[in-house]
C-alpha cells in the first residue's frame, strides 16, 4: 500500500512539474505592471497601448511569445484558449505579446497570424522593447511561451512553458476566477 501511495504522489509531481515547466511572469499576488506594446490586430490595430491598464479591471490572460521559439503546437495552444474563452468565458481577453529582436518583422507577420488562427478573444502584440520582456513581468528567456491570468490589476497565476500544446490550456483555464 505504501509503495502504491509513493508511486501516485511520483505521478502528481511530475503532472505538476509539466504543467509549469519554468519559473516565468510575476509572483500570485503581484501588482500588474505597465504593457505598453505595439497592437498587431484588432480595434487597436496599429496604436501604442498599454493593454494591461486596458485589461486592470476585467481577467485577462497575458501570454508572452518568444518569437524565435513560435510553432504549431504554440499556435494550437493559442487557438484552443481562444475557443475555450469563447465558449465559456466570454468575458476574458487574451493579449498575446510577441518578444522579439525584430519588432517590424513581426508587426507584419502578426496580422497575418491572425487571418489564419481566426481568433476572436486573443489581440496580437508586440514589445518594442528587450525580448526578455517588459519591466516588472519577470518573464524568463527560457521560457518559450508564458502565460498571466490577471485580475482586477491582480496576478492569479503565471505558467511558464518550454514545450507547450493545446493540453496545457486547462491547467491555464482552471486558474480563471470564479472557474472550476
Amino acid at each position: 500500500m505504501r509503495s502504491v501511495l509513493l508511486s501516485l504522489m511520483g505521478v502528481v509531481s511530475i503532472c505538476e512539474a509539466l504543467i509549469a515547466q519554468t519559473d516565468s511572469g510575476p509572483k500570485a499576488g503581484d501588482k500588474v505592471e505597465p504593457l505598453k506594446v505595439h497592437v498587431a490586430t484588432g480595434d487597436d490595430a496599429g496604436k501604442e497601448k498599454d493593454v494591461a491598464a486596458q485589461q486592470a479591471k476585467k481577467t485577462a490572460v497575458f501570454v508572452f511569445v518568444q518569437a524565435e521559439k513560435w510553432d504549431r503546437p504554440m499556435a494550437r495552444f493559442l487557438r484552443t484558449l481562444d475557443e475555450e474563452l469563447g465558449k465559456n468565458h466570454a468575458d476574458v481577453a487574451v493579449a498575446a505579446v510577441w518578444l522579439t529582436d525584430d519588432v517590424d518583422k513581426s508587426k507584419d507577420y502578426l496580422p497575418n497570424a491572425q487571418k489564419s488562427l481566426k481568433l476572436t478573444q486573443t489581440t496580437f502584440a508586440v514589445h518594442p522593447g528587450d525580448k526578455a520582456g517588459p519591466k516588472g513581468w519577470g518573464i524568463n528567456p527560457d521560457a518559450h511561451l508564458t502565460a498571466v491570468v490577471t485580475r482586477s490589476g491582480k496576478v492569479i497565476a503565471s505558467f511558464g512553458f518550454v514545450s507547450i500544446n493545446e493540453t496545457d490550456v486547462p491547467a491555464v483555464v482552471k486558474k480563471l476566477p470564479g472557474k472550476k
